[in-house]
C-alpha cells in the first residue's frame, strides 16, 4: 500500500510524534495550519471516515480518536479552545486518503472555515 500514514504509522517516514498507543499515533502536521496543528490517525488503515462503519467496533474507534484528541489538548493546555476537524472525500478536503482528525489551536479559529 502506498499510503504516506500508513508508512508513518509502520515508521518507514519519520513523524514528530506527540503520542501513540495501540489503536492510534498522533504527529505534528508537516504544513500547519495554526500554532499547534497535530494529526491523529488510526493504526489500521481506512480510506477517509466514510469507510468506518456504524458497528460497536468502528463507534469505539472514533470515540477513541476523539479521546486522544482531547488527552492532547490537556497535556498541550489548550485552555482557550480548540478545533477538531475530520476531512471527507475530495469535496469535503481530504488529502491523504487514510481517516486523520486534525487538532488545530494556538489561534482564535473562524467560521465558516472555507
Amino acid at each position: 500500500m502506498d499510503c504516506l500514514f500508513c508508512k508513518i504509522v509502520g515508521g518507514e517516514i519519520p513523524a514528530r510524534k506527540i503520542f501513540e498507543d495501540e489503536q492510534s499515533i498522533a504527529f505534528y502536521d508537516l504544513h500547519p495550519q495554526a500554532p499547534v496543528h497535530v494529526l491523529v490517525v488510526p493504526r489500521k488503515h481506512f480510506s477517509s471516515l466514510a469507510q468506518i462503519d456504524n458497528s460497536s467496533e468502528g463507534e469505539a474507534l472514533l470515540g477513541h480518536l476523539l479521546g486522544v484528541v482531547n488527552k492532547i489538548a490537556v497535556a498541550q493546555k489548550l485552555t482557550y479552545g480548540f478545533r477538531t476537524v475530520i476531512n471527507t472525500g475530495v469535496d469535503g478536503g481530504q488529502t491523504v486518503n487514510h481517516l486523520h482528525l486534525h487538532l488545530l489551536a494556538g489561534r482564535a479559529m473562524e467560521w465558516p472555515p472555507g
